[in-house]
């Protein structure tokens, strides 16, 4: 449900007011489903026992009342513990005159008159799934105003049969200036009212002539000379600017369109956030956006972060170090006059808007400081233009949004302006809204963009699209083959290291600096080792980064993306790096590709162990035999009517059954010939046709093969002793991931990996912490979980020989965990390995072996994870080195 439906539910629920249903009607308003309502009004879902009370478990605790006096009433009900039980998230109480409520969760507290509600409709939002956050996030008024657009949008698309992309640029420009018109009217650009009131005073009430009015009031806010317009149109003053200036084809407009467009102006648009909106207004043309309205622009805090390390800190503590100064002040205003901000993803302008407004504030702080030192000066013309800030967008009306919403940007901080000094900068004419270019990136030369002028500092920023292997398509993979033609196994790589390399590429042997959002795989697996050796080689390096956090805002239903930023800059030994984690800045000397604090080592996929290690393999794949699976009941059934089978039936666990402790089933026929018997009963005879036709359906040539033999996995790997299991995806918050010894009575599919007929020592160095810190670190993630791969995770991990003494040793440690762990047989791995609930006889067992693991290593203690990482990227390249020196050498004995 969306903001504009909610305000016309409260509309509603105010004309056709009932005390009976007035709290029902309420819910009702912000979506909650009909039936538990129903049920509400019951009694069912009532929890309260006191008349006059209604509670909805984590919904509300409400309570009418005749008396005079809510806060006191209120302040009883706040008081009383046991009213906490079942967890309201809003308190109310009301007279059916006024109404007064608490946010439990945020302690805002709405006191109005009931006729008011709904106006202030956003204090229950929460209901509908949109919460309220500390930091700046969706704006009623932005949610609202973009709504109304997307209905005139719509009955224009109605009004007109658009043929052309032509067409469509030509609305998308309409629909820019029709917004600039609502903000001006609002914002005293023009004067109050004017725009709305000349278009309803000066065309038909049918709509019929209103093109023409639109063509003859944008004619006028391009012309200087106004002598041949109208006296309506005389009062509206010179924009220019470039919004006005192009001709463009006017839609066509009904009595609903026209009656619409009216209706807009009575909203508040001075409100609006230029850097919010922006992003709404795309919503506005992309029907698959429109049911996320509000939900999916790039929040302030989450700008910050690419922000604030790349350029503003800097720059804020040049400030604060210089307070005193004036002469260095003055020197720092100049420098903020040189600085040049590039997003060449620049969507809707989001980055560009903050970073305008931030450099601004920066200003006037420093304009203040100024005029306390000098006690008095003459008004200080901002320094600061929209011409210092460049964008490359692909999508042509985000790139109209862009530059309209710099425009907004730029009248709001002239407001300020004036607020602090008395008078601004002019807002009108517009001035160039800085070079905002619609097109490739990728293809683009972006110094011909913003070029790299001397004495001017440029910074590149932005959050381009991630878009990995899978989900790019074919003009984006050619878009990857054009920019990163040079690298080896580019075709491998996620679409959003264009923009890196060419980031690259443009501050090479420069100070100038990039940092960019990203999804967390560029600093991970086997993308790290093919990318970045490309980028480093440059003579640059990672200068600040935020490791893996969720890229959220504050909508309910959106899941957000694991993301990095990573800023980069041309090698500078005298300046100190920073790397934010987990809630903790640190100042650092080095961050590798890893985001880790050593030295960069590239850790290239590899086909065998480097250590002396078995070979760790996936386990068994099915290839189209799910007919062969199968659970309690069925494997009982069976077993019941033909005994002779249940010794062809095993234990199937991959990595969730292992976890989580789940029991299923396969037939395992390896060593059984398809005219066996036993192959003849019924109902395996029955699955087994349903496997072959299901085999020789399939596109997968290799599969039709396998018809052949359709009563056996594709793979017939099994254990004869002991075999260890490890799960491919485990979660990152547990300390160890759980790994277990299987039996020749079990079956892995290829949903789990295997080392097949294993020694103990092995799982010994698998759940230490040792190689933990080796995963994390090196490991690619399933968002932020852990995903175990054989090639990059365990025939990479560097361990030295160790002799069968110190393999006994950590034999006997596993035995411990072992016996640990069936202490405690009714848990699941999961459970066991809760980090906030793992036994404490399970946790010391682990804590033994990783020092025993430990001592293979060095016989000094490691102080840090980041000394035993240290360590083993050391001990990793010295291992690399020496097997290549042994290839060479072989390669040079041969020849």
């Amino acid at each position: 449900m969306n903001i504009s439906q909610i305000e016309e539910n409260l509309s509603n629920l105010i004309k056709n007011f009932s005390r009976e249903n007035f709290i029902y009607e309420l819910l009702l308003a912000y979506g909650m489903p009909k039936t538990t309502i129903t049920l509400l009004k019951k009694g069912k879902h009532n929890l309260a026992k006191a008349e006059g009370q209604i509670i909805l478990k984590k919904k509300l605790f409400f309570q009418e009342t005749t008396q005079q006096d809510l806060y006191s009433l209120i302040e009883s009900i706040k008081n009383d513990s046991s009213n906490y039980r079942h967890h309201p998230r809003f308190i109310i109480t009301t007279n059916y005159r006024h109404i007064l409520a608490i946010d439990v969760k945020t302690q805002d507290t709405l006191d109005i008159e009931i006729n008011d509600l709904n106006k202030y409709f956003d204090f229950f939002l929460p209901w509908a799934g949109i919460e309220k956050a500390s930091h700046q996030n969706e704006n009623p008024a932005d949610v609202r105003a973009s709504e109304k657009m997307a209905k005139i949008y719509d009955e224009i698309q109605k009004d007109n049969k658009f043929k052309n992309d032509e067409d469509l640029k030509s609305l998308n420009i309409f629909l820019s200036r029709l917004l600039f018109c609502y903000f001006a009217e609002d914002t005293n650009i023009f004067e109050a009212s004017s725009f709305v009131n000349s278009l309803d005073s000066h065309s038909a009430s049918d709509g019929s002539d209103l093109d023409q009015f639109f063509e003859k009031l944008f004619a006028v806010l391009n012309t200087r000379n106004r002598e041949n317009f109208p006296n309506f149109l005389q009062k509206f003053p010179y924009v220019n600017g470039g919004l006005f200036s192009q001709q463009i084809s006017i839609p066509k407009f009904s009595a609903k369109s026209r009656r619409i467009i009216i209706e807009c102006g009575d909203l508040d648009w001075k409100d609006i956030n230029p850097d919010i909106f922006g992003s709404m207004m795309q919503a506005v043309v992309n029907n698959e956006q429109r049911s996320v309205m509000g939900m999916h622009y790039t929040s302030v805090p989450n700008i910050m972060k690419v922000l604030e390390p790349l350029f503003l800190q800097e720059l804020k503590n040049e400030f604060d170090k210089n307070f005193d100064d004036y002469k260095k002040l003055n020197q720092l205003l100049f420098r903020l006059e040189n600085i040049r901000i590039f997003d060449p993803a620049c969507g809707s302008g989001n980055f560009l808007i903050i970073a305008f407004k931030e450099l601004k504030k920066l200003e006037i702080e420093i304009l203040c400081r100024i005029r306390e030192i000098t006690k008095a000066f003459a008004f200080p013309f901002s320094r600061i233009r929209l011409s210092q800030f460049y964008g490359i967008e692909i999508d042509d009306f985000a790139c109209q949004t862009a530059k309209l919403s710099l425009w907004l940007a730029e009248h709001q901080m002239n407001v300020k302006y004036i607020e602090i000094f008395g008078k601004a900068n002019p807002t009108l004419p517009l001035n160039d809204s800085g070079k905002i270019i619609c097109g490739n990136a990728t293809r683009l030369n972006w110094q011909e963009i913003c070029p790299k002028d001397e004495g001017k500092e440029i910074y590149i920023l932005g959050n381009p699209p991630y878009l990995g292997k899978r989900n790019q398509n074919t003009e984006q993979k050619q878009d990857i083959k054009f920019v990163l033609s040079e690298i080896n196994k580019s075709a491998s790589l996620d679409y959003i290291c264009c923009w890196f390399f060419k980031a690259s590429s443009f501050i090479k042997n420069t100070s100038h600096r990039y940092a960019f959002v990203s999804t967390n795989s560029i600093c991970q697996g086997e993308l790290l080792s093919i990318f970045w050796p490309n980028i480093l080689k440059l003579n640059l390096e990672i200068f600040f980064a935020h490791t893996s956090f969720k890229w959220q805002n504050s909508a309910k239903k959106n899941a957000g993306v694991t993301c990095v930023i990573i800023g980069v800059r041309t090698v500078n030994n005298r300046e100190i790096k920073t790397l934010f984690q987990d809630g903790n800045v640190l100042n650092v000397d080095e961050i590798n590709p890893y985001l880790t604090i050593t030295k960069s080592v590239m850790v290239e996929r590899r086909s065998k162990p480097i250590s002396n290690f078995p070979k760790l393999s996936y386990g068994n794949y099915p290839g189209g035999c799910t007919e062969l699976f199968l659970n309690s009941m069925e494997k009982k059934s069976l077993i019941e009517k033909y005994p002779q089978l249940e010794k062809y039936i095993k234990k199937f666990i991959g990595s969730q059954e292992f976890i989580r402790g789940v029991f299923k089933y396969c037939l395992w026929f390896k060593n059984v010939k398809i005219d066996d018997e036993i192959l003849q009963i019924s109902e395996i005879a029955k699955k087994i046709n349903i496997i072959k036709n299901v085999r020789l359906a399939s596109k997968d040539e290799s599969l039709n093969a396998l018809a052949s033999r359709p009563h056996q996995f594709r793979d017939l790997n099994e254990t004869l002793t002991n075999s260890i299991l490890i799960p491919i995806v485990s979660s990152e918050k547990r300390k160890y991931i759980p790994i277990g010894f299987i039996d020749s009575s079990t079956i892995v599919p290829n949903s789990a990996q295997v080392i097949y007929n294993a020694q103990p020592w092995i799982f010994a160095v698998i759940t230490s912490k040792m190689h933990m810190v080796w995963v994390n670190a090196v490991g690619g993630k399933l968002e932020t979980r852990i995903r175990y791969s054989a090639e990059i995770c365990y025939n990479t991990f560097p361990f030295p020989e160790i002799s069968e003494k110190q393999k006994q040793i950590l034999t006997t440690h596993v035995y411990n965990i072992i016996e640990e762990r069936e202490k405690h047989c009714e848990k699941t791995m999961a459970e066991l390995y809760d980090p906030n609930k793992m036994p404490a006889g399970l946790h010391q067992a682990h804590h033994d072996l990783d020092i025993a693991i430990e001592l293979c290593y060095r016989s000094k203690p490691f102080t840090s994870d980041e000394e035993r990482l240290e360590h083993l990227f050391k001990l990793y390249e010295e291992m690399t080195n020496t097997e290549n020196s042994f290839n060479n050498n072989q390669l040079n004995s041969n020849r």
